[in-house]
């Protein structure tokens, strides 16, 4: 293909950010951290490897995703415990906060009610920022490993996908068939993988996760919440996300009460003011 003679001159062209985020409301981090500092564990759930399992938040409790036996990433989804019609929406997290999350910022749900569902209060792989491939911890632009693209490129059937984990987990849990539970499956936020995409061909890549048995990524629930994790076949995913070799752990969901008192004055966030007339 031939280029044009102003070829490098449209190269050049220096980038804008789409949304710059300078009105976002910036989330009060010393009230979260007062609250932080007299949680009460009230509940906890074992992830098996290679499965997936739901928890119940309430509007104001904390919950914490930790690594508890070998490096092992997980894929969440978040819905609105009354309304699963309102579920976390990652490409619009992703066009706020960039392909990635940490202690901060937030999870924001799906249209029409875009408003926050989650705020990450405390992240332990924090420290390793973006590396020398352009790779980072926590992100919100892998879809999930499926049993769809799994035949597509490979064929067969392989049913421990983290969508199909995801599917299962949800129909056992609210008590209604697999086909009517599927859905409501949705993309991802990838606990503690390590992912990012090529300089010279722009694919998505995945490397050896960080985690290490304790550390973790902590939330505060900004309204009620029905959580789903998905402990991935691929285990770290430093080789491949699909497996039944890898190595896979388990992941610990804990669930903790603020002191009495500690929030006082604060309320879960109203669904987003557009009027929805859409210029009718």
């Amino acid at each position: 293909m031939t280029q044009p003679p102003d070829a490098d001159a449209r190269r050049a062209v220096a980038p804008v950010i789409c949304y710059p985020t300078d009105t976002l409301p910036a989330p009060d981090m010393a009230f979260y951290g007062a609250v932080r500092a007299g949680l009460t564990k009230v509940g906890e759930v074992t992830v098996p490897a290679r499965e997936a399992r739901c928890a119940e938040i309430r509007a104001g409790q904390v919950f914490r995703i930790t690594s508890v036996e070998g490096p092992q990433v997980g894929d969440l989804n978040l819905w609105n415990l009354s309304d699963l019609s309102e579920r976390f929406f990652s490409g619009k997290t992703r066009a706020l906060h960039g392909t990635h999350v940490t202690t901060g910022e937030r999870l924001w749900s799906s249209f029409p009610h875009l408003r926050p569902m989650a705020t990450i209060t405390a992240d332990t792989l924090g420290w390793y920022g973006i590396d020398g491939f352009g790779g980072s911890v926590h992100d919100v632009i892998g879809t999930r490993c499926d049993p769809y693209t799994h035949n597509l490129l490979s064929g067969g059937q392989y049913h421990h996908c983290c969508h199909s984990n995801l599917t299962r987990a949800l129909a056992d849990h609210l008590g209604i068939p697999r086909a009517e539970a599927e859905p409501h499956i949705h993309d991802v936020l990838n606990v503690f993988m390590c992912t990012g995409f090529t300089r010279d061909t722009g694919q998505y890549f995945m490397k050896a996760s960080p985690v290490r048995p304790g550390d973790y990524l902590e939330f505060f629930a900004e309204i009620d919440l029905l959580a789903c994790l998905s402990a991935c076949p691929g285990g770290d995913c430093s080789s491949e996300h699909s497996s039944d070799t890898a190595a896979c752990h388990p992941l610990l969901i804990e669930v903790f009460d603020p002191a009495p008192g500690s929030l006082d004055g604060w309320s879960s966030p109203p669904p987003n003011g557009y009027d929805r007339s859409h210029g009718a």
